[in-house]
């Protein structure tokens, strides 16, 4: 499929792809028909998915499954009223009915709203009068099936809620018995123009209510990078990125990239990760490739990695949060495999990644994507030189990059706030080294500016991980009278260290710090806490943590 829209498909280094990287964008492209539907007319019975649930059942779907399952949907979802432009919510977790639906919705022309089975009533009410949801699809377990009952009365656009079991409540429809007498799907005859709404993400935030982020009809080209030249896949592969569908990470690891390049996603159903499972799921399924945060790889790194072979995985990238050189080392010296950092947001698909030509630096988020023309600029407005911070930035004013956000729905005045005047500001700061590679330093503001200097809570959260007391921790400035802020770290214990916790412990913990990085930036004030707030992503509030 690479050659349909790239020029060039392989590049020998850095140089080369910065030079030589290119997307042909074909008119009116749609994932659902161009993709999917290609592979299934050109190869039928290649694997496209491999879905194991965590009781043992074992379904290998192909893409000639994938379109016939995708048009059922399509057609059933038609037989309801959803069309062109319309909203639907996704809570599907990881069954394989999300592949389904979501393609389906592609070839409608419909607005795919992914989401997790975490939402409350008052997140449901929230999405649907923000959006004007009209159906929602999801699994039908209680505590989804009741969140959703409850936020009825308060969702007037909402107009179907659709089971895909085991429960299908009063008043719900039953998607499997749907799709199996739907009628032959019939494509529409105009179903979409690339500047359409095809997804919306609700980015949790760490502050007020959840931004509305939509992509068009061309996003999935713009994760080409990300399946075949950061996660380096091919049609021999089978790559399991470990993320719920909820968020956009199963997107960029689950189902774009990863079908234009051809290989077949591993998708493993399960509801409470434990390590030592998804081990054996590497080993026993021969997986060649993996993505995960690095908090994955901190359990991985205290397994017992000799009981598993997991000789097939070849390749490992990691993203949602910055990579402690801890982590990169111990997995690289039990396992030879080199994790492989990546950096993005919701608003865009990969922004800067390592990539199989260049050497990973750990703790860096790698070398610039060369569909975005990345920049870093200081608080003053002066652009960053190599080594000085800046906050991490895009430039627009020769256009807008492929895989650019579209804005915030509804929400004008935000989209202003963070895409103007020819850039778009990312909001997280970094610098970058002599040789392009890009450190990530934290957002924007939770920056500590302590005695002139400033401090990214990363740098010391690094150094605090190094630290066999701390499980996890997060670092705020809180206000000083002298210096303007000092660093504040709140960590979670481990067990060993719980019963340590006092004077004696954190002296150990600020001196510790000290000798691990720059003295300047060890935390003066230090907490211990059995937890830190967080979103419903998984997100440190560090806001909150500041008001206290």
């Amino acid at each position: 499929m690479l050659e349909r829209y790239l020029k060039q498909t392989k590049f020998s280094s850095q140089e080369d792809f910065m030079q030589n990287y290119k997307v042909n964008v074909p008119e009116n492209f749609n994932f659902g028909y161009d993709i999917v539907d290609g592979w299934a007319e050109k190869e039928p019975d290649k694997i496209a998915m491999t879905w194991v649930s965590s009781e043992g059942e074992h379904i290998d779907f192909t893409f000639a499954d994938i379109k016939r399952e995708s048009d059922k949907t399509a057609s059933y979802f038609s037989s309801l009223g959803i069309g062109h432009g319309d909203m639907v919510m996704l809570i599907l977790k990881r069954r394989y009915e999300f592949w389904f639906s979501i393609i389906a919705l592609h070839k409608l022309g419909a607005v795919c709203i992914p989401a997790t089975h975490l939402l409350t009533e008052k997140d449901i009410i929230y999405r649907c009068n923000a959006a004007d949801i009209k159906a929602i699809v999801a699994v039908g377990d209680d505590i989804v099936i009741n969140h959703i009952n409850n936020s009825l009365e308060k969702s007037p656009s909402l107009e179907k809620c659709i089971s895909i079991g085991p429960k299908i409540p009063e008043g719900w429809e039953d998607f499997h018995k749907g799709i199996e007498s739907a009628s032959p799907f019939v494509k529409p005859e105009n179903p979409n123009k690339n500047d359409d709404i095809s997804l919306m993400y609700f980015t949790s935030g760490t502050t007020g209510n959840p931004k509305m982020v939509i992509h068009d009809f061309t996003y999935p080209l713009a994760h080409i990078i990300t399946g075949s030249y950061w996660h380096n896949l091919n049609e021999e592969s089978l790559h399991l990125t470990l993320a719920d569908t909820g968020w956009g990470k199963a997107v960029w690891g689950k189902l774009y990239g990863q079908w234009i390049a051809g290989a077949a996603v591993f998708v493993y159903d399960f509801e409470k990760f434990e390590g030592d499972d998804v081990l054996k799921m590497i080993s026993k399924y021969k997986i060649t490739s993996f993505c995960a945060p690095p908090t994955v790889f901190r359990f991985f790194i205290k397994e017992d990695l000799t009981k598993y072979d997991i000789s097939s995985l070849r390749y490992c990238t990691i993203a949602g949060e910055a990579l402690n050189p801890k982590v990169y080392e111990e997995f690289y010296r039990l396992t030879g495999v080199k994790l492989m950092e990546g950096f993005g947001q919701t608003e865009t698909t990969l922004t800067v990644a390592t990539y199989p030509w260049i050497t990973p630096k750990p703790g860096s988020m790698g070398v610039r994507n060369p569909q975005y023309d990345i920049d870093l600029l200081t608080a003053d407005g002066r652009w960053a030189e190599d080594g000085e911070q800046g906050q991490l930035v895009i430039r627009t004013d020769k256009g807008k990059p492929l895989g650019l956000f579209m804005g915030y729905y509804r929400n004008e005045e935000l989209t202003r706030d963070a895409h103007h005047d020819g850039i778009y500001y990312t909001g997280d700061v970094a610098w970058r080294d002599e040789d392009g590679y890009f450190w990530f330093v934290g957002r924007a503001d939770d920056v500590i500016k302590s005695s002139g200097y400033r401090i990214g809570p990363f740098e010391v959260e690094s150094a605090l991980m190094t630290h066999p007391a701390v499980v996890e921790c997060a670092i705020t400035g809180v206000p000083d009278e002298v210096r303007g802020q000092v660093v504040k770290a709140t960590i979670v214990l481990s067990k060993e260290y719980k019963s340590k916790a006092g004077a004696e412990l954190v002296k150990e913990i600020q001196d510790h710090v000290k000798r691990t990085t720059a003295p300047y930036k060890y935390p003066r004030v230090v907490e211990f806490v059995d937890e830190l707030p967080k979103t419903i992503s998984g997100k440190i509030k560090r806001y909150e943590i500041r008001k206290k």
